[in-house]
């Protein structure tokens, strides 16, 4: 299961040469000048297509930020950590009091833009040399591209966009583009991959037809297009090779990687980065230490930095009987009375802890500082999801409530192993049913923020400004670089 994880970690050092993205020393710097100046000579081969492939999906490792501030943004999670001032710009973003000044913000933004960059790349060179399956190539480069793409529109709402590769200066000539006009690409993006892509991926942990498809149906219910997202979604459904696990306590741990149930993971592995000096460089999963519970010693965890802390609200979202709740909630007193284990409280102690990314017990410890080689994949798109989402385009659409009750009722039936709590309602009372159950089912896994923002229910996090918060703000430097060229967002 790690055989694509473990190109990546051959191949990734190379790729970041290639590509001239940030160096973390100034030898580093001296082998990208030495490079570079044969980067135009690249792709000549099969090999060095696929080469550059590994090195796009490499920069997906550092999407860990993303989902970890994805909670921490939402009405989910509290920040934690050691103290109100142990890591400013994650306490800021879960205050709802970031500015345009968090240097948090502006990883996501630079390493978002390593991914473009790193596909643009590759398109600008689609047609330089031919081979038998240059389109599966292709395909996955275009799907992450429109991933890369999605997750900027969605952070920063306008943002540059081009299609061959950002040069020094684009900053002052290229324009922020209307959403609209970046949803277009990241849609055309998806269709090619869904048109030349298969549902069985060359080697595991590479995007495929299913993963193309489940992305742009997300893409179209995030425009309200819930037409369009009914169809793609629903023919996923029908078609594709997914299905719910039978126990849900499966799924997040290192067994249940890629299983039937994942559409699209992002593959981490236990090989130590260059530390937390470059944690883009990282090849483990870094939110899961950053998750973690705080001086513990114990039975199946390891110690972690107490961020991202589950909420009351939350925990009492879940209904009586709900078997998720355990999956996904640890409830540290009960878990230290029941097994004897220690633990420390940190800053916002809530009592419990993201139990779906918590730092295993591994038989075989990374080398290094384990906060940084923690190997638990991120599940970035399950077939639950799929169906959720599915389910909301059908109801939102006034397509039909009978499709999206089945939908929402096979996600339940899983969660309660039964019958009886199947939802019987329609119209918005549907609607709500839907978002309650994204709510409990996807719960740490980085979607509310998000879910609450397309939705209109922003207000419902605790000091969210309408007309401002749904986006972050552009990071100064790029406002400042820009010359003028780019303004930022409003409220900013």
């Amino acid at each position: 299961m790690k055989t694509y994880r473990n190109k990546i970690k051959n191949i990734t050092l190379f790729m970041l040469v290639v590509f001239m993205t940030n160096a973390c020393s100034d030898d580093f710097l001296e082998e990208t000048k030495r490079y570079s100046q044969d980067s135009e000579s690249y792709f000549n081969s099969e090999e060095e297509y696929y080469n550059a492939l590994v090195g796009a999906y490499d920069v997906l490792q550092s999407t860990y930020v993303n989902v970890l501030l994805g909670e921490i943004a939402s009405n989910n999670t509290l920040c934690g950590g050691e103290s109100a001032t142990d890591v400013p710009g994650f306490q800021q973003i879960d205050n709802m009091t970031h500015t345009q000044v968090n240097s948090n913000l502006r990883d996501i933004w630079n390493w978002m833009y390593a991914g473009v960059n790193r596909t643009n790349y590759i398109m600008e060179f689609e047609d330089k040399t031919n081979f038998e399956g240059k389109e599966i190539i292709i395909g996955e480069t275009r799907f992450l591209r429109a991933y890369f793409y999605f997750e900027l529109v969605k952070w920063f709402g306008e943002v540059p966009m081009k299609e061959v590769r950002f040069q020094l200066e684009d900053e002052t000539t290229v324009p922020r583009s209307p959403v609209e006009d970046v949803y277009g690409l990241i849609e055309r993006d998806l269709q090619y991959a869904v048109d030349n892509l298969t549902y069985t991926a060359p080697q595991i942990g590479r995007a495929t037809k299913g993963s193309a498809q489940a992305l742009l149906g997300k893409v179209y219910l995030y425009q309200n297009k819930f037409s369009e997202a009914a169809v793609v979604l629903s023919t996923l459904i029908d078609e594709g090779p997914y299905d719910l696990v039978e126990d849900y306590d499966q799924i997040f741990e290192f067994s249940g990687e890629n299983g039937i149930e994942s559409v699209f993971e992002v593959q981490y592995t236990d090989v130590e980065g260059a530390g937390f000096e470059c944690l883009q460089c990282s090849e483990g999963n870094v939110a899961v230490g950053f998750s973690g519970i705080r001086n513990y010693s114990g039975p199946q965890f390891s110690s972690g930095f107490s961020f991202n802390i589950p909420t009351q609200e939350v925990v009492d979202e879940f209904e009586d009987g709900d078997l998720r709740k355990d999956v996904a909630i640890l409830d540290i007193e009960a878990w230290a009375a029941q097994t004897g284990a220690t633990y420390g409280t940190g800053y916002e102690h809530t009592g419990y802890f993201n139990r779906k990314y918590l730092p295993r017990v591994r038989s075989e410890e990374a080398a290094g500082d384990l906060n940084l080689t923690n190997p638990n994949n991120y599940r970035a798109i399950r077939f639950a999801d799929v169906l959720l989402m599915a389910a909301e385009a059908y109801n939102r659409g006034d397509i039909s409530d009978v499709t999206a009750r089945n939908y929402l009722n096979r996600v339940r039936q899983r969660a309660f192993n039964d019958e009886n709590h199947n939802v019987t309602v329609s119209g918005d009372a549907l609607t709500q049913a839907i978002y309650h159950e994204r709510r409990v089912e996807l719960v740490g896994e980085g979607h509310q923020f998000f879910d609450l923002v397309r939705t209109g229910r922003g207000t419902d996090i605790e000091g969210f400004t309408p007309n401002k918060n749904e986006v972050f703000p552009i990071p100064i430097e790029e406002i400042q670089f820009s010359n003028g060229n780019w303004q930022q967002n409003q409220g900013y």
